[in-house]
C-alpha cells in the first residue's frame, strides 16, 4: 500500500463499516483500512465465507454480525456504532453456485433499501455494483447507456442502482454505485479463473480453458480498493446517486490473458482451447469505459495485467496456514460450525448476556457458529427476548415448546434442528460458562467425540455441595455403565454422536447417562459451576429427588438386585427364626411367654420390605408404561431462524428435514 493511499484512508470519516467483509473484495477493503486505522468494522452474516476474516486474524471486537435483510438488525448496529462511512459489498448471486433467487433479491435489493433507509445526512454510502448491470449491452458502455440485464443477479443489481439514484435525488442521501468489472487479487475464490490459472502456472502448466475469444476487463484488487476510498472522499451533491464504471477500459480476451501468463512466467505448454464448456454469461465483448470515474473521482486503474498477475502469484506462493503453503487454499472452509443449544426456563434476564458471551467466545475461537435457544414454555418474557435476538442475528434459532417438557427434551429439540459439526449443551441460567467452550473445542480437535464439564466446585452452601457429591458417587457405583462423577449436561458432542442420540427411541431420556451409554471417545474438563446470575433456581428437594430417581431407574438394576438379596436374606432369617423359636420353646426356655411385640415388629418389618420392593417394581413398570405410549418427546409451536418464522407443523417439519440433510 502506498503512502498516498494511507493518507486517503486516514481522511475517511469514521467509524467505518464494511458490509460483506467476509467476501473477496470486502475482505481486502477491510484489511487495507484496518491496517491504517482501528475504527473500521467488518460486518458479515455469511458464516460460510468467514474463513477470510479468520485467516486474516481480525480481532473479534471488530467483527460485527448484521443481517442487512433485517431492518431491525441494521438499525441496531447503526445506533450502537454510529458509522459515518459505509461500504456495502454484501451481495448474493454473483457465483453460479449461488442459485437461491429469493435470497438474491432479498440481499441485493431489500438489503440495500434497509441501509439507505437508515443512512443519515452526515453519512457516506458506497455501493458495490456490477458490470453485469449492462447485461447484453456490455461492449464498452457508458454509465448513461441502456441497461439490458440478462440474469436475476443483474436485475437485482440494476434495481439497487436505481434505488441509490432515487434516495440520492429525492432524499438527498450521500450514495454512489460502483459498477465493478473483473476484479482479481488476494483472497479470491479458489475456483475462479485467475486463482486456478496461477495455481497451474506455479506448477508450470496450464488449466483447461473456454473459448479464447471470451473477454474480460481485469482490474487488480489494490486499484479496486482505491476506487472505493476515492468515491467516499469525493462525495458531493454533484456525484451522489451516480453509477461509475470501475474498469481498466482494456478488452482482454482469455487468449490474451494466457499469452501474458506464458510470457511473464515462462510457460512453454500450449493452451487447450475449448477443453472447458463456455458458461451462459460469458460474452466476447465484455469491457468498460472508465471515463466518468476518472473525471469525477480522479480514479483510474494503475496496475498493468502482467504486474497484477505477478503480485498475485507472489501472494499465492507465500500464503501460509499452520506453517504450510496452500495451493489456491485447498480448503476455503477451514472453520467448523459449532452449535450452542440453550434450554431456557425462567431465564429471560440471562439470555441477552448468554448471547453476547457466546458470540464473543465463538469469535475468539475463530469458528462459525449457530445458537439455538429452546423456550420450554417459560412463563416470563423469554419469547420477546428471543425475538429481538433472532431479528438481529440470522445465526440464532428460537424454538418454542407447547408446554414445559423439561431440559432434556429441550436439548433434544435443539439437536434435531442443529447443523453444527459439534453441539454444546448449556443451561440458560449462565451456570454453564460459555468461556469454558475453548477447552471443549481443544479436546474436540484432538479427536474426542464427547467432552463433558466436570464440576470440581459449585458456588453453593457446603452442605448442599456435599449432598450433590455424595449422590454422584453413589450413582456412579450403582450404574451398569461408566457415568462420570460430577458431570452434568454441559458438554460438547460431535455430530456423529448427536445423530445417535437423536435416533434413540426412548421417550423419557436422561442425556448425561445416554451420552455415556453411546460410547465413543470421551473426556472431561474441570470447571467451577457459578451461582445463578438472575432469579432463583427452579430446582428444589422434590425435583432433585425426581432427578435422582430418573437417573437411577434409567441406568441401574441395583434396586432390583437389592430386592432379590433382601428377599433371600430375610427368608433365610425367617427360617433361622422359626428354628430358634422351636428350640427356645421346647429345649432352652420352655417357660418363655409368647410375645405380641415380636409379632408386630416382624409384620411391620416384612410389610415394609414388601412395600419397598413393590415401589421399586412400580418405578420400573412406570418407565415401561411410559415407553409403550410412544408419545413425542416434545411439541414445537413455532421456530424462528433469524427473521424467518415457521408457525405451522408442516413448516416446522420441512425445516427439520432441511436442517438434517
Amino acid at each position: 500500500m502506498t503512502d498516498s493511499v494511507k493518507e486517503k484512508i486516514l481522511s475517511l470519516k469514521g467509524p467505518i463499516f464494511v458490509y460483506g467483509a467476509s467476501g473477496f473484495i470486502g475482505a481486502n477493503l477491510f484489511k487495507d483500512i484496518f491496517s491504517v486505522r482501528k475504527d473500521c468494522y467488518a460486518l458479515t452474516h455469511d458464516a460460510q465465507k468467514a474463513w477470510r476474516l479468520k485467516l486474516l486474524d481480525i480481532p473479534a471486537a471488530n467483527i460485527v454480525h448484521c443481517d442487512i435483510v433485517s431492518n431491525y438488525s441494521v438499525q441496531e448496529v447503526f445506533n450502537t456504532y454510529k458509522p459515518k462511512t459505509i461500504f456495502n459489498l454484501a451481495a448474493y448471486g454473483a457465483y453460479s453456485k449461488q442459485k437461491n433467487i429469493t435470497l438474491t433479491y432479498e440481499t441485493n435489493v431489500i438489503g440495500t433499501v434497509n441501509l439507505l433507509e437508515n443512512l443519515a445526512s452526515d453519512m457516506v454510502y458506497i455501493h458495490a455494483g456490477s458490470s453485469s448491470e449492462y447485461g447484453f449491452n456490455c461492449t464498452s458502455p457508458k454509465e448513461t447507456d441502456t441497461l439490458e440485464p440478462n440474469s436475476h443477479y443483474s436485475v437485482s443489481k440494476v434495481s439497487a442502482a436505481y434505488m441509490i439514484q432515487f434516495y440520492a435525488k429525492v432524499h438527498e442521501k450521500n450514495a454512489v454505485n460502483l459498477r465493478l468489472y473483473s476484479i482479481y487479487g488476494d483472497w479470491e475464490e479458489p475456483d475462479r479463473l485467475i486463482p486456478k490459472l496461477i495455481e497451474s502456472v506455479r506448477q508450470h502448466k496450464l488449466p483447461n480453458f473456454v473459448s479464447p475469444e471470451i473477454s474480460r476487463d481485469f482490474v487488480y484488487m489494490s486499484d479496486c480498493v482505491e476506487a472505493f476510498i476515492d468515491s467516499a472522499l469525493k462525495m458531493s451533491p454533484e456525484i451522489r446517486g451516480k453509477s461509475y464504471n470501475i474498469a481498466s477500459g482494456v478488452k482482454t480476451t482469455i487468449g490474451d490473458l494466457v499469452e501474458v501468463c506464458r510470457k511473464e512466467f515462462g510457460i512453454k505448454e500450449e493452451p487447450s482451447w475449448g477443453s472447458m464448456q463456455n458458461r451462459s454469461w460469458d460474452l466476447a465483448e465484455w469491457f468498460g469505459d472508465p471515463t466518468e470515474a476518472n473525471k469525477d473521482l480522479g480514479w483510474k486503474a494503475k496496475t498493468p495485467l502482467n504486474q497484477g498477475l505477478r503480485q498475485y502469484f507472489d501472494w499465492q506462493e507465500g500464503i501460509q496456514y499452520e506453517g504450510k503453503l496452500l495451493p489456491a487454499f485447498q480448503n476455503p472452509y477451514l472453520n467448523p460450525v459449532i452449535t450452542a443449544i440453550i434450554a431456557c426456563y425462567r431465564d429471560a434476564e440471562a439470555i441477552p448476556f448468554m448471547y453476547e458471551r457466546l458470540v464473543k467466545t465463538f469469535n475468539e475461537m475463530k469458528v462459525r457458529y449457530e445458537i439455538i435457544f429452546v423456550n420450554d414454555c417459560s412463563p416470563d418474557n423469554t419469547e420477546e427476548v428471543l425475538e429481538a435476538i433472532c431479528n438481529k442475528d440470522p445465526n440464532v434459532i428460537g424454538i418454542t415448546h407447547s408446554r414445559n417438557f423439561g431440559s432434556q427434551a429441550g436439548f433434544l429439540s435443539g439437536m434435531e434442528i442443529s447443523t453444527g459439526d459439534a453441539v454444546v449443551l448449556m443451561d440458560g441460567d449462565l451456570q454453564d460458562p460459555p468461556e469454558i467452550m475453548p477447552k471443549f473445542y481443544e479436546k474436540w480437535t484432538q479427536g474426542y467425540e464427547v467432552t463433558y464439564g466436570v464440576r470440581v466446585q459449585r458456588e453453593m452452601p457446603a452442605w448442599l455441595h456435599f449432598f450433590y457429591k455424595t449422590f454422584y458417587k453413589i450413582f456412579k457405583n450403582m450404574s451398569y455403565i461408566n457415568i462420570p462423577k460430577d458431570a452434568g449436561d454441559f458438554s460438547m458432542i460431535d455430530r456423529k454422536v448427536v445423530k445417535e442420540l437423536i435416533n434413540l427411541p426412548e421417550t423419557e431420556q436422561f442425556l448425561r447417562g445416554l451420552r455415556a451409554w453411546v460410547g465413543f471417545k470421551q473426556t472431561g474438563v474441570d470447571y467451577v459451576r457459578p451461582e445463578r446470575m438472575f432469579g432463583v433456581s427452579t430446582n428444589n428437594w422434590r425435583k432433585n429427588i425426581w432427578w435422582a430417581k430418573k437417573a437411577i431407574f434409567s441406568f441401574s438394576f441395583v434396586p432390583l438386585e437389592i430386592m432379590s438379596y433382601t428377599g433371600f436374606f430375610m427368608t433365610l432369617a425367617s427360617i433361622l427364626g422359626i428354628i430358634w423359636q422351636v428350640l427356645a420353646k421346647y429345649v432352652f426356655y420352655p417357660e418363655t411367654p409368647s410375645g405380641l411385640s415380636t409379632v408386630i415388629i416382624l409384620v411391620m418389618f416384612f410389610g415394609g420390605i414388601n412395600m419397598l420392593g413393590i415401589s421399586f417394581l412400580g418405578e420400573y413398570i412406570a418407565k415401561i408404561f411410559e415407553e409403550t405410549k410412544k408419545r413425542p418427546k416434545f411439541i414445537r409451536t413455532k421456530v424462528r431462524k433469524g427473521v424467518k418464522r415457521y408457525n405451522t407443523s408442516e413448516e416446522i417439519k420441512r425445516l427439520v428435514e432441511e436442517q438434517r440433510k
